[in-house]
């Protein structure tokens, strides 16, 4: 099979029809051949009697579908649609109608005959308000390509297509559906590109997502940063700052206890060492310091007993 489109919806039940119409008419013009996969984030209309509707009435059997039983996020819904595709080239697109099916012939091109392993879009003329949503997912594009060192303009843009080994080796948790490109370069696949593509006015509906989007946006960055520089060696992390505290902490002691012993001598007298305020510092940072050696000490047990195989990616055996 050619390709496989992975739609995420959520209450798009007026969109659904005509989204599925454009498809199919672009897939039919260029002798593709596909699946639809419509993941339903768990809706409280009826876009799940629509799904139905119209893999009932199509006699090809282009369209699949899966329903959550609640909403679990788009990140859950790329998920399941990445383990059931089947298709060569995966495309993956918001059933809003904002984005265009007339880009698909395109990004199959770009992943088949160029060599790209993801191909993410980049509506670089957008439709939304520029101070609710351009400003700040600027910001946030900024950021992310600070932070991945991945040079994209729309990190976060629903419209991406990949090679099928793409979607099989990763694993897309939490809100981490933003990062996916980052996520595929730490499993070793690094040739990414971008195309512009054509961003559309919504028709049906309204927007799913709010400002506090790019609040968890940036910890799900910092977090998904964390994990991939120390996920595998947590050591490496809280034992280096446990190790400094507990030496800041005993240094600052023994500068307490020299500055208390130089009193003695020089004066007679000398606060105690229980009233020293300074004194209880230098021991907090020392236990500090212990529990993060620890906690580190732990995370590489849990690491060393848990890891598996499966999570060396092989690329090719002969």
């Amino acid at each position: 099979m050619d390709i496989s489109i992975i739609i995420p919806l959520f209450n798009e039940a007026e969109s659904l029809p005509p989204l599925y119409k454009w498809i199919a008419r672009v897939m039919e013009e260029n002798n593709f051949s596909y699946e639809i996969i419509f993941v339903n984030d768990g809706s409280t209309d009826n876009s799940w009697e629509v799904v139905k509707s119209l893999s009932g009435t199509n006699s090809a059997g282009h369209v699949r579908g899966i329903c959550f039983r609640r909403n679990y996020g788009k990140s859950a819904a790329l998920y399941c649609g990445f383990k059931a595709a089947q298709g060569d080239v995966v495309i993956t697109m918001d059933a809003d109608l904002q984005d265009s099916p007339d880009e698909i012939p395109e990004l199959y091109k770009m992943i088949t005959e160029q060599g790209y392993d993801l191909v993410s879009g980049w509506k670089k003329k957008r439709y939304d308000n520029a101070i609710t949503k351009n400003l700040p997912s600027k910001l946030f594009n900024a950021t992310a390509r600070r932070v991945t060192g991945i040079q994209l303009h729309d990190m976060n843009c629903g419209l991406k297509a990949y090679r099928r080994d793409v979607v099989k080796n990763i694993e897309v948790f939490s809100e981490m559906h933003r990062y996916i490109p980052y996520l595929a370069k730490n499993a070793g696949f690094t040739k990414i590109g971008e195309k512009v593509v054509q961003h559309r006015k919504r028709e049906f509906g309204v927007s799913k997502f709010g400002m506090n989007r790019f609040v968890n946006g940036y910890l799900d960055l910092m977090t998904i940063w964390f994990l991939n520089k120390f996920g595998k060696q947590p050591m490496h992390f809280f034992g280096l700052v446990g190790s400094l505290m507990f030496l800041i902490g005993a240094i600052a002691i023994l500068v307490v206890v020299g500055m208390k012993i130089h009193a003695l001598c020089t004066v007679g007298t000398s606060m105690l060492l229980g009233v020293n305020p300074y004194f209880h510092v230098s021991i907090l940072m020392m236990i500090l310091g212990c529990m993060l050696f620890l906690a580190g000490f732990l995370g590489e047990l849990i690491i060393r007993n848990s890891q598996s195989r499966n999570d060396y990616l092989i690329k090719e055996e002969l």
